[in-house]
């Protein structure tokens, strides 16, 4: 039942340094392997008869034919008997607890892990390379390499190794996700690509071409992943417990983020009400492996230490508790695997004998010596119980033989009670019937309290039918939910070739590549320069030759010459542009279109109760419709000053003087303001 590693042979240049990326191989031949593999081929047939079924149910509500439609029941019947077989079997497979446990020989009670979620194949290659094409008018082809690592990513993040290496997988896929949205995936195109999911209990087929599905569907596996860690970590070791308890807290911690993230995802196991039990089910059990860590060492066989135990192990009963509620709610019932609900049940009953079966051991094997501290134990009794028979005390029942026996062999009675229960709701679930180490547990158990109550039971005495009273539960640790950092990795965008992501984005929109001819008149180049990449070009000298060669105020130059310039700064733009002659050289730049509407929204007022409107068109102040007298013109450096500091200018510009004109026709417009100027950090222009 181990995971074998195997190279996918590329390299991964999604994340930090050039390694391999490492996924479970979905052919070894592993116990948890073919139980995937088993779950695919499950979620195939189901779908399938899914397909029949609303077919079946079509052609019964469009026919009148009553052969037909007798003909259609009886397929329909078939149909949903099959269905039902394969649900069935299904539910069989998320029963399979015995796969995930640790590989070690222990006699540990099984604790149950969840199954990934199953996805088809994704091909992002032919939609990718076609919007890449329509949207940033680049070559598709020359992705080939980026989508190739992209669909490896993913096809690697469906059989993560079991371990620390294959949680980080999927979170270094979960992180590229956003990415991936904000290039490729916008609001007003869809891009073709369906996502398909399914449900971890029943198999239903979920398909949606957005990807909230996809995001939610990897943070759900990392939870399962886990947990599947919780369930192999060797529990006969201190190490091995702790590993196990920040497994599942961090599995709820996941799940939690599940929880609050995605709120309205459509298959029902990552529902609020599913995702809530779960995080209770993870809670309980890292609450079993904190009692389990501290019963390792032994339990000294003191009054105080039994007492503790006692309590420590009521909180494991309470909490199993909680979960059982929740797992028989509707219609929670009908969706999760009826041994999940039973083996809840049983841990509920089982913890509850073991309480009791302590605290009947502190009262009958350890009597107040006068050596004994009479205060502590005094203090620690009376935190145990929430109400005591009347007209009894904590110091009484110390003190008093005879009501010390009294009430610890009716706690005796109450553990043999609950490890009956225990034992009888075992018996009632058919796959419960291969889990044999959970069986001799539960007999084990059941025999060590029978045997201590023998010692104390006096065949004279007539029988005391007091019940024992409920225990407070406690423990000096508790078990919490804890977000792991590995959901939070750095990766490096596939598609950062395409420029910033701030504006090259499939929110975005811009024209197609235009290419401009400018050069030096006078080491004058005619505009100004300003912001990050990818530098915008404002304050156009309407005369200059860049303007007449179609250089547009808002432009952002995207290539100089053969040179990509995406990525480049003002800084170094301007080394790379002040070496410019009167030969020129060429610059190739796009023009971003607004995306808000083109027509602005009317304001109503009332005058006279007579409601009048107008048109925001109406007050909008046009500078191109004043007289040229009355425009501003300033003068700007020349081609000598760049170098000095030019106090008349903002230090969020770097200007590309160009000469005095005599003529009085102005050019330096007010600058417009850059749809994606919130990107840029104006402190670090030059000017």
């Amino acid at each position: 039942m181990t995971d074998t590693l195997l190279p996918n042979g590329t390299e991964d240049s999604g994340g930090h340094g050039k390694h391999f990326r490492k996924g479970c191989n979905p052919l070894a031949q592993t116990g948890r392997s073919k139980l995937q593999n088993t779950r695919a081929s499950l979620n195939q047939q189901i779908i399938k008869q899914m397909r029949m079924r609303a077919g079946a149910e079509n052609l019964l509500k469009a026919t009148n034919n009553n052969k037909v439609k007798e003909m259609v029941l009886l397929e329909l019947s078939y149909v949903n008997a099959n269905l039902q077989l394969l649900m069935g079997q299904l539910e069989g497979l998320n029963s399979s607890v015995d796969v995930y446990q640790s590989t070690q020989e222990t006699t540990n009670i099984p604790l149950i892990a969840l199954g990934l979620k199953e996805t088809k194949e994704v091909d992002f290659s032919a939609p990718f390379k076609d919007f890449i094409m329509e949207h940033y008018n680049e070559d598709g082809r020359t992705f080939e390499e980026e989508i190739a690592d992209l669909m490896d990513l993913r096809q690697a993040s469906r059989t993560p190794s079991r371990n620390e290496a294959g949680v980080e997988l999927l979170a270094k896929y979960y992180s590229h996700l956003p990415l991936i949205e904000n290039r490729f995936f916008s609001p007003t195109h869809q891009t073709g690509i369906f996502f398909t999911w399914y449900d971890s209990f029943t198999g239903v087929p979920v398909c949606q071409q957005n990807l909230t599905l996809e995001k939610a569907s990897v943070v759900f596996n990392m939870a399962a992943l886990y947990s599947q860690i919780g369930t192999r970590s060797d529990r006969q070791t201190i190490v091995g417990l702790g590993e196990a308890i920040s497994s599942f807290q961090k599995a709820a911690g996941m799940l939690s983020h599940l929880k609050e993230t995605f709120t309205h995802t459509p298959s029902y196991d990552m529902s609020p009400a599913m995702v809530s039990m779960l995080i209770r089910l993870m809670i309980a059990q890292a609450q079993e492996c904190i009692f389990e860590k501290i019963a390792l060492p032994g339990i000294l066989n003191k009054f105080n230490s039994l007492i503790k135990m006692a309590q420590e192990a009521v909180k494991v009963s309470e909490i199993y508790d909680q979960v059982h509620q929740s797992m028989i709610q509707m219609p929670i019932k009908d969706n999760v695997p009826s041994f999940w609900s039973v083996m809840s049940l049983v841990k509920t009953n089982h913890y509850r004998a073991i309480a009791h079966h302590f605290l009947a051991s502190a009262l009958l094997d350890h009597e107040l010596g006068p050596n004994d501290d009479e205060d502590q134990q005094e203090k620690a009794l009376s935190q145990v119980y929430d109400q005591l028979p009347e007209g009894c005390s904590p110091l009484d029942i110390l003190k008093n033989k005879d009501e010390r026996e009294r009430i610890g062999k009716a706690h005796f009675r109450r553990a043999i009670s609950s490890h009956e229960e225990a034992l009888r709701n075992y018996g009632l679930c058919q796959h419960l019937d291969k889990l044999k180490v959970l069986q001799e547990i539960l007999e084990a158990s059941h025999r060590r309290s029978l045997k201590k109550y023998s010692d104390y039971e006096n065949e004279e005495e007539f029988p005391d039918y007091f019940e024992a009273p409920d225990i407070i539960s406690k423990t000096e640790h508790k078990a919490e939910m804890e977000l792991p950092a590995s959901t939070k990795v750095k990766v490096i965008d596939f598609f950062q070739r395409l420029g910033p992501l701030s504006v090259f984005s499939a929110k975005q929109k811009w024209t197609a590549p235009r290419k401009i001819h400018v050069c030096a008149e006078d080491r004058d180049l005619g505009f100004t320069l300003k912001g990050e990449a990818p530098v915008q070009v404002v304050s156009l000298d309407p005369l200059s030759q860049a303007a007449a060669d179609g250089l547009k105020e808002g432009d952002c130059i995207v290539a100089v010459g053969d040179r990509d310039t995406k990525w480049m700064g003002v800084s170094d733009m301007m080394r790379l542009l002040k070496d410019v002659d009167e030969e020129g050289i060429e610059l190739q730049v796009v023009s971003i279109i607004d995306n808000s509407p083109t027509m602005p929204t009317k304001s109503a007022t009332f005058s006279g109760n007579l409601p009048k409107t107008y048109s925001m068109i109406c007050l909008a102040y046009n500078d191109e419709e004043k007289p040229l007298k009355a425009r501003k013109v300033s003068k700007k450096s020349s081609f000598l000053s760049w170098g000095l500091k030019n106090k008349t200018k903002s230090a969020s510009t770097l200007s590309l003087p160009t000469a005095d004109q005599s003529s009085t026709v102005p050019w330096n417009k007010p600058i417009p303001t850059f749809p994606s100027s919130s990107s840029y950090n104006n402190d670090s222009a030059f000017h």
